[in-house]
């Protein structure tokens, strides 16, 4: 059994100072994590049990699927990940490293193209597939903001699997089957998850799925539909497009617009001297046109102007992902000063000529469909133009999902009003196709003897990030109320007599007679420690079970906590034993 009065653990009252979410404030309180630098943390004993808790059940349901472990190193050479550009695409994010004998290494953020090496090395029928392979190890990335203590690190430990098969049908079916297995591992760990459609990136393939849990603090955004089930990351969301009337629209027209480089003293300026008929001018009629420097993994840098309805911002959330693996940068005073016909607060398609031949690039939301009027920047300082429209007086290179998602736009499949929420991103399954295989050369010969590329999947679980995500999910005011599948103990039994009165005797043979039974036990036998901190700890720790043996064992009472269900009961010390089981299996 745990005794408190010899495990490494020292429980803290005061919050961490840089603690931003709820589980990083209570893994530090409770001694489960410390921090060692922005983004690095040391797990504790009680920490490390509950991270191996969460690995085992994640190894039992792969093995169980049929797929097959293996570990690779952590230190990798450059020339592997120049085959596939990744040592470029990842730029800043990835930990470079000279050996010394000048030979360039890297801390493996991920290992797509380890996995395609040893396949194609011991593999090359079509009789050897499909087979799928699964690690769990640390990762590491240098992430420019680290946060919430290991929601967001530097280094975390996780689950990556890839599947290998000859054809697109035994993709498919690989990819359903790791989707179920994910399902199992969260119904076990006791997360509540969603899963929403998803951006692939600089990972290619044909499709990619997000399990996040909905969880207030997740860096993620997706949206659900209120009545299909459509859902979506929201940078994965595409636009339902609307209709636009075939009717006569003005020819353009200049408008003087001094003091007005945004939409609201446009709209302001409109209402005030170009009043409609009809109705208000509304920041709707406006073209709001964002430039953004492009910086690509090569170190070049790339000018792009995004068009999108004046009422909505630009999510650069969603710009990302579609640009990647390029990274998107501020357009500062130095970049304005590059490029003069780009007049801050008044940038539009005319004049500049934004289109397919020109140095910049052009691209618009879909919302703005062709034939739509505008009111837009004229590029020219103090000047607006009004009834511009698209298609008859100006073009663009193409279309970028980049307007922001609201509550309440319509879903791409039904119309139905979407609904947004926030969650943690805990897994991600794609569909990889052949981009790795085709970059390392990994082929087999099919039934007919000749050479077929193998298509791949890939799939991730963040076993640490689950740690983290299990604790938003299950804490209240007092701690953590950790899930059996993965608390460090079964039953928190805390002794509150003075010693003589038979009451560490009693917790002691109730401790070892429920670990007979099969439960794991944290014994809180210290001496010098008050009741009340011993029932703060208790709580803090967050044990399914907590047990007071106290001044009741007089009258042959012992008082049981439910933490997770929030209950406490008196039980007689006779039946103690077999309630705590049964209650701890019925829990498990």
């Amino acid at each position: 059994m745990l005794r408190l009065s010899q495990l490494f653990v020292r429980t803290l009252r005061d919050d961490p100072a840089d603690a931003e979410v709820p589980s990083h404030r209570l893994l530090v309180r409770a001694g489960y994590i410390r921090r060692v630098a922005p983004g690095g943390y040391s797990w504790l004993p009680l920490g490390w049990m509950v991270l191996r808790n969460v690995e085992r059940i994640v190894r039992q349901e792969m093995d169980a699927m049929g797929a097959q472990e293996v570990h690779f190193p952590a230190l990798l050479p450059r020339d592997i990940y120049d085959l596939s550009n990744r040592w470029n695409e990842y730029g800043d994010n990835l930990f470079r490293l000279v050996d010394r004998r000048g030979a360039d290494y890297l801390l493996g953020p991920t290992h797509e193209e380890m996995f395609t090496l040893l396949v194609k090395d011991l593999y090359s029928s079509y009789k050897d597939l499909p087979v799928s392979l699964y690690q769990i190890q640390t990762k590491y990335r240098d992430e420019a903001r680290p946060r919430a203590g290991i929601l967001r690190g530097r280094e975390f430990l996780m689950k990556d699997s890839y599947s290998f098969d000859i054809d697109d049908e035994g993709l498919q079916l690989s990819y359903d089957t790791h989707r179920a297995t994910y399902q199992r591992i969260f119904k076990r760990l006791g997360l509540p998850y969603v899963i929403v459609k998803a951006m692939s990136g600089a990972m290619g393939g044909s499709m990619s799925e997000e399990f996040l849990a909905p969880i207030d603090v997740g860096e993620d955004t997706f949206v659900r539909c209120t009545s299909c089930d459509y859902a979506a990351n929201t940078e994965a969301v595409t636009t339902a497009l609307s209709v636009v009337n075939d009717t006569d629209i003005s020819a353009p027209q200049n408008i003087p617009s001094p003091d007005c480089p945004t939409i609201v003293t446009l709209v302001n300026l409109l209402n005030a001297q170009y009043a409609r008929a009809d109705r208000q001018w509304t920041a709707a009629d406006t073209l709001k046109n964002v430039v953004v420097m492009l910086r690509h993994p090569d170190g070049h840098t790339e000018p792009l102007v995004i068009g999108v309805p004046g009422d909505r911002e630009v999510d650069m959330k969603r710009v990302a992902a579609q640009v990647s693996p390029a990274e998107v940068d501020v357009f500062d005073e130095a970049a304005f000063a590059l490029y003069p016909a780009l007049v801050r607060g008044y940038i539009g398609p005319t004049v500049l000529g934004l289109t397919s031949t020109s140095e910049i690039r052009y691209l618009l939301d879909p919302r703005v469909v062709l034939g739509s009027e505008w009111v837009t920047g004229a590029n020219q300082q103090d000047v607006h133009v009004a009834h511009l429209v698209h298609g008859r007086d100006f073009t663009a290179d193409g279309t970028i999902e980049a307007a922001e998602i609201l509550a309440g736009d319509p879903c791409p499949l039904c119309s139905s009003p979407l609904e947004i929420a926030r969650g943690i991103e805990i897994g991600h399954v794609f569909q990889l196709g052949r981009k790795y295989a085709e970059i390392f050369g990994l082929s087999v010969l099919d039934k007919n003897g000749k050479p077929a590329v193998v298509t791949m999947g890939s799939y991730g679980i963040g076993v640490s990030r689950a740690v983290a995500s299990i604790a938003e999910v299950f804490h209240d005011d007092l701690g953590l109320r950790w899930p059996r599948a993965i608390a460090p103990a079964d039953v928190h039994i805390v002794i509150t007599g003075k010693g003589d009165d038979g009451t560490t005797q009693f917790a002691t043979d109730l401790a070892q007679q429920l670990e007979t039974d099969g439960l794991k036990v944290l014994l809180d036998d210290r001496a010098s420690v008050s009741p009340g901190v011993k029932f703060k700890d208790a709580e803090l720790l967050g044990m399914p079970i907590i047990v007071i043996v106290g001044r009741g064992l007089a009258a042959g009472t012992i008082e049981v906590r439910d933490r997770l269900a929030n209950t406490t009961t008196d039980v007689s010390s006779d039946t103690v034993a077999a309630h705590i089981v049964t209650l701890a299996r019925s829990d498990g």
